[in-house]
């Protein structure tokens, strides 16, 4: 489905991305994780397209999207959420919603008409914030939500453009560590209901051995690993490298 080959990014002297090799599947989640610096968000801005790499491709299914906008990627089905959410903070958590529907349905455009008018629009809005559990609060601006909802709805609106792949930048970031299973049972559980592939940057070790199906370990630029949780969490070069764990 997506597929990375040698990439690589330098910013002047620093090599951000070294030759970084990989695939995900359909359906599949993969977390990275890494050390401050390791190269994890230029990665994902790279796939996501607000970065060109210098050398290597990436391919979606079997397209090459290297030097292609953000813009078409989302055409495509690439969506992402972000570390920093943005929101459209006066408007209600439904409409937040509608708007990425309107987007995506060419809407935008036509008018400036009731959304309401469109039942069509708002049934699928109200499902989706149902899905992400999120429905009872669909009155709401995002100022009502907490740091945790705000970061479901986030991901619901990358969600309701049809993302084929979803790039979730650390979405349990700032979120209460009550609240952190709960962020992601809501997150994973309608990504799972739709077969959606699913990229996340996680720093939470708890989050990444229970939510992933994969794990790719990367030091400074480099993919130093990549197998199963539990694999990854026995390797004494990782433990060493990201959790300082010598034994």
């Amino acid at each position: 489905m997506l597929v990375i080959e040698h990439l690589n990014k330098n910013f002047g002297y620093l090599q951000a991305v070294n030759d970084v090799s990989f695939e995900i599947k359909g359906g599949e989640i993969v977390s990275i994780i890494g050390t401050n610096g390791a190269g994890k968000t230029t990665l994902v801005n790279l796939i996501s397209g607000y970065l060109k790499p210098d050398s290597g491709s990436i391919l979606f299914f079997g397209q090459d999207i290297t030097h292609a906008s953000p813009y078409k990627r989302i055409r495509l089905g690439v969506g992402r959420s972000f570390q920093i959410i943005q929101l459209f903070g006066n408007a209600t958590i439904l409409d937040n919603v509608r708007t990425a529907l309107f987007s995506r349905y060419g809407m935008i455009r036509r008018g400036l008409l009731p959304a309401d008018r469109y039942s069509s629009v708002t049934q699928e809005a109200t499902a989706i914030l149902d899905s992400f559990n999120l429905l009872d609060k669909k009155d709401l601006t995002p100022k009502g939500l907490s740091e945790g909802d705000m970061k479901v709805l986030d991901v619901a609106i990358a969600f309701a453009l049809k993302s084929k792949l979803l790039l979730l930048d650390e979405p349990t970031s700032g979120v209460a560590t009550y609240d952190k299973f709960k962020v992601m049972d809501s997150i994973v559980a309608a990504i799972r209901k739709e077969g959606i592939s699913t990229l996340i940057i996680e720093h939470d070790m708890d989050i990444v051995s229970g939510y992933s199906d994969r794990v790719i370990v990367m030091h400074e630029g480099q993919i130093l690993a990549a197998g199963k949780p539990d694999e990854i969490m026995e390797n004494k070069e990782v433990k060493a490298t990201v959790f300082g764990i010598l034994s």
